[in-house]
């Protein structure tokens, strides 16, 4: 007759296999000594050595991605192996998912090693190995299950408003909003240091700086860099940060939970995912122009060429005839006359496109003289600063309201605190409760946090109020006007193309297409307008490129 093998009877070398799901069960110690303890007394009471174990905690085991369980079966496959026997404590510890357990145990045993479960402990025969693929359906259908209502739980939280225990976005911080029970339900709000630095990228993506228009990604990850802004982790700033942060409206007060399957890695269904509100770090009007920038510069849409072109029409100058781009042709000594000309004919002849050569300078002169012409006109100019006052004038009532709450928060937490302090000197509560210390030191947190974000805002949004009045209008005219006129540069080029965004040219005429509201926000956000117009107590912040000294070789402050 065949005998049959029993775990004690194959090797004595084992080691134990030992896991918990979830970073809290191995923070607080829960199971993985009880898994080691109850895996001891089974090795003693089989005659098992333990030459080894292999601990993983916090980690899922509905795959392999667990360096501890990696190593493991290295030193399985080693020749010789290094032990004969993992002990684990249930075929769930090992895995979670029936095809990979059945994958595994095989690649185990062309090793020689058996895996074996202290709670359910089968042989080799076809019933035992019937039963163990039995249990891992059984596993892998119980870990669904719980990932299905974890996950339901958890964007019924999300849409209570509440944040759901993840590293948050650049420029927020994580903060107790309210208790219930045991539990401490949180939420996220600006934080000071951090939200600057998003609305400085926003400022350089949709103006740049003084010297030079809007920034590409690469641009603002250089500026940060060299000025020592870092992230979130302190690492240096990529081109796939700026663009998480310019393209994600949780800045805007719309944070998307369960938008992505990071198993997967795809977009999840819209249905699925949970939209919550959260405190705004950038205007959506400014959200929105740099969403209409990016899609402008991207590759498929517009030539490289024509995003860091240097000529004012480059990328917007079109032939009439043919629909083909104009672009620049130079002639003569030191190719000092510059033309604009259609494309299709450059390349083609005459046959190809009809189309017309234009002097540079005399096409840039009739699109700046068009676009004065239109958009300062004192009738539109007027009533478009006028929608531009309200909308500011809406969001420093909303700031002020924000002020106000903050002021409620820290009033709040100091009154509380004051509460406390009573029943200490009446005897009702003891100072040396550990609960009642951890509460006083939770408002005075919160009672600072609050009155100093209060004392920020107030500080930023000063006292400064316009009325819009001709004379006003006359002053945003005339420094509109001077931009428009500046030197050739990439601030001058900006302004010309957020108004001109297309610029058709035929032989007898030429026709300009865009829109004014765009040129009069590029300019109103800049900052830089005559003193009266829009001022930083108005809330519109100067440009300070400048703020950090320069520095030597060896990064000490110069002069």
């Amino acid at each position: 007759m065949r005998k049959e093998t029993t775990p004690a009877s194959v090797g004595t070398r084992a080691v134990l296999y030992l896991r918990v799901s979830t970073g809290r069960q191995a923070e607080h110690d829960l199971s993985i000594p009880d898994q080691r303890r109850q895996a001891t007394s089974y090795c003693q009471g089989k005659s098992l050595q333990v030459v080894g174990e292999y601990v993983e905690p916090g980690a899922s085991a509905t795959d392999d991605r667990r360096p501890e369980f990696q190593r493991m079966m290295d030193a399985a496959a080693a020749r010789p192996a290094e032990f004969d026997t993992i002990i684990v404590h249930s075929f769930s510890r090992f895995f979670r998912d029936q095809f990979q357990l059945e994958f595994y145990v095989r690649r185990l045993a062309k090793s020689g090693v058996r895996l074996v479960s202290i709670t359910q402990d089968l042989g080799d025969d076809p019933m035992s190995v019937m039963m163990r693929q039995i249990m891992a359906l059984f596993d892998e259908y119980q870990s669904k299950e719980n990932a299905k209502h974890t996950l339901r739980a958890m964007r019924e939280n999300a849409r209570q408003g509440f944040w759901n225990g993840s590293l948050p976005p650049y420029g927020y911080r994580i903060v107790a909003a309210e208790q219930r029970g045991t539990r401490t339900k949180k939420k996220i709000e600006p934080d000071p240091d951090q939200a600057a630095t998003v609305r400085l990228i926003f400022r350089l993506a949709l103006l740049g700086d003084e010297e030079r228009g809007p920034m590409g990604t690469r641009r603002i990850a250089d500026y940060l860099n060299v000025r020592g802004l870092r992230t979130q982790t302190g690492g240096r700033w990529g081109l796939g940060a700026i663009h998480v942060i310019l393209t994600r409206t949780t800045y805007i007060g719309k944070h998307r939970f369960n938008e992505y399957s990071w198993r997967t890695k795809t977009l999840k269904p819209e249905e699925e995912v949970v939209e919550v509100d959260v405190p705004a770090i950038i205007d959506p009007d400014e959200f929105a122009a740099v969403q209409v920038m990016l899609k402008e510069r991207s590759p498929q849409l517009k030539a490289p060429r024509f995003v860091s072109s240097g000529t004012l029409l480059g990328g917007i100058a079109f032939c009439a005839d043919c629909g083909g781009a104009m672009t620049l042709r130079s002639c003569g000594k030191s190719e000092r006359y510059r033309y604009y000309t259609c494309c299709t004919r450059a390349r083609q002849g005459a046959r190809g496109c009809r189309g017309t050569t234009v002097s540079m300078d005399a096409l840039n002169d009739i699109v700046v003289e068009a676009i004065e012409g239109r958009v300062l006109d004192p009738v539109h100019l007027e009533a478009l600063l006028a929608g531009i006052f309200a909308r500011r004038a809406a969001r420093a009532s909303q700031e002020r309201d924000r002020i106000a709450d903050l002021r409620r928060q820290a009033a709040d937490a100091d009154a509380k605190l004051t509460r406390l302090y009573g029943a200490i000197e009446a005897g009702v509560a003891d100072l040396a409760d550990v609960n009642l210390k951890g509460r006083m030191v939770e408002l005075r947190a919160i009672r600072d946090a609050t009155r100093a974000d209060a004392d920020r805002a107030e500080a930023s949004q000063g006292v400064g109020r316009d009325v819009l009045t001709p004379e006003i209008v006359s002053r945003f005219a005339e420094e509109a006007r001077r931009r428009l006129r500046a030197p050739s540069g990439s601030l001058h080029r900006h302004y010309i193309q957020a108004v001109a965004q297309r610029v058709e040219v035929s032989r007898s005429a030429v026709r300009v297409t865009g829109s004014k509201a765009t040129l009069l926000g590029a300019l109103a956000r800049s900052g830089q307008s005559h003193p009266g117009v829009f001022n930083r107590a108005n809330g519109v912040r100067a440009f300070e490129p400048k703020w950090l000294p320069g520095t030597d070789s060896n990064h000490r402050p110069t002069g």
